[in-house]
């Protein structure tokens, strides 16, 4: 059985820093380190830092007075950063830098007078910490049908972001709605898009014209995963999304002769390994990565945890 493996795959800088963030907290201040939600969208992940002493809380007000405090990978409103604030609790920072940018601009949108419109899902806590960013009126679109319900308070004073877990190509056809409805409508330059969603994005559907079925590794609640998935099926290939090896059904496999394997941005790459050793088991594999785009973005560490 052939075994293909997107490139690139699996954890981005974004997710990479947030974890070692949280690592390094561990080591510079001995457990127990709290995080407010998970720090990335895997339980993989997250439990292998619970066991090193680190409790995941939903709010900010379960932390004990004085305790260290990590925002996750996802970003945080204006409030929960105030509440921590308001509670003296020592807090680092792990929201991944591109979601930051995303909180700028929008920022920069508001000040300049401009109704700020913010494409994404209603449901992902990045865009929870983004309508909490942003001073002035927001409204949140997922849609193109949602682009012609909108009602504005000024039609040539308006302004667009998006998730960082949408590609270009996500939402291509949303913006160029908005430029359609509203000429003079703003908005981030497309290099401004989070490059490693495009990249797997990119990578699974070259991944999708080689093999029968593609698996993707990657939590349900991943925004990234589930749209890696998607793809795949969009492009008429049978696609699963399995959070590990022991959610693999060797039913998936009959007839197949070509398998393509791809990773969320917050899946680990041990996890990838796992499910190429038991596809092992079922038959003889013979691997191979596809070519694609080596990834050598890093992100600084924040201040307090900075290497001297």
């Amino acid at each position: 059985m052939q075994v293909i493996l997107a490139q690139p795959r699996g954890f981005c800088a974004g997710v990479e820093r947030a974890i070692q963030i949280v690592e390094r907290a561990l080591e510079k201040y001995g457990p127990p380190i709290y995080v407010r939600h998970e720090i990335v969208h895997n339980r993989h992940v997250v439990e292998r830092l619970r066991h090193k002493g680190v409790q995941f809380v939903d709010e900010i007000d379960e932390v004990p007075a004085g305790s260290v405090t990590i925002f996750s990978a996802h970003g945080v409103s204006r409030m929960v950063e105030d509440a921590a604030g308001n509670q003296g609790l020592p807090v680092i920072d792990a929201t991944c830098p591109l979601v930051s940018k995303v909180h700028s601009e929008g920022q920069r949108y508001a000040d300049l007078g401009r109704e700020v419109i913010l494409i994404g899902h209603a449901s992902h806590p990045e865009i929870e910490g983004t309508l909490g960013r942003i001073p002035g009126p927001v409204q949140l679109i997922s849609t193109v049908a949602d682009v012609a319900r909108l009602e504005v308070r000024d039609p040539d004073r308006l302004a667009y972001i998006t998730q960082t877990t949408l590609s270009v190509d996500d939402t291509r056809a949303i913006i160029d709605a908005l430029k359609g409805r509203f000429p003079t409508i703003s908005g981030p330059d497309t290099k401004d898009i989070c490059y490693a969603t495009q990249n797997r994005q990119r990578a699974v559907r070259a991944l999708a014209e080689l093999v029968d079925v593609v698996l993707v590794i990657g939590a349900r609640n991943s925004s990234n995963s589930n749209r890696l998935r998607e793809l795949a099926a969009e492009m008429g290939v049978r696609a699963y999304l399995i959070e590990d090896a022991r959610a693999l059904d060797p039913q998936w496999l009959h007839g197949v002769n070509a398998v393509g394997v791809t990773a969320g941005a917050s899946a680990p790459e041990d996890l990838v390994d796992e499910l190429v050793d038991r596809l092992r088991e079922i038959e003889p594999v013979n691997l191979s990565v596809l070519s694609g785009v080596e990834e050598n973005v890093r992100f600084k560490m924040p201040e307090q945890l900075a290497e001297s």
